[in-house]
């Protein structure tokens, strides 16, 4: 067995698929209208779906706002420097709501940090090499 993905409701689907591609630099693998629905499927990663896991970005065409609810977590991202990988995505428009620092309250030396879609969905940072 492997996860294959998740997937996050969203308003907009061109603007997700900008800032999942541009700002966190994923790639489109594959996106389908199913009209009769009322729908579009996008699934986005940083690898083939066949050795990756993937992205599932759903929009639904007659929506136009979500509640987030508070049982849903963060997707996390591995990164080689949380440092570096927040810069980059300050300097392409993404909001940062937690500076890369290490993990609080804990004495865990991981590094990480929170990022914000465009829905506000959470997107967690993480150092390659990290401790737990």
């Amino acid at each position: 067995m492997r996860l294959l993905h998740t997937m996050l409701r969203v308003t907009d689907l061109n603007k997700s698929i900008d800032f999942y591609t541009n700002t966190l630099e994923m790639k489109l693998l594959r996106q389908k209208d199913y009209p009769q629905g009322r729908f579009t499927l996008a699934f986005l990663g940083y690898g083939d779906e066949s050795e990756h896991t993937a992205l599932e970005l759903t929009h639904n065409w007659d929506t136009a706002q979500y509640e987030l609810g508070n049982a849903y977590g963060h997707i996390a991202i591995e990164v080689d420097d949380v440092y570096q990988a927040c810069d980059a995505i300050k300097a392409r428009g993404g909001e940062v709501v937690r500076e890369a620092g290490p993990m609080k309250d804990t004495t865990s030396d991981t590094i990480l940090a929170f990022v914000k879609d465009p829905d506000g969905y959470m997107i967690e940072l993480l150092s390659a090499e990290r401790s737990d």
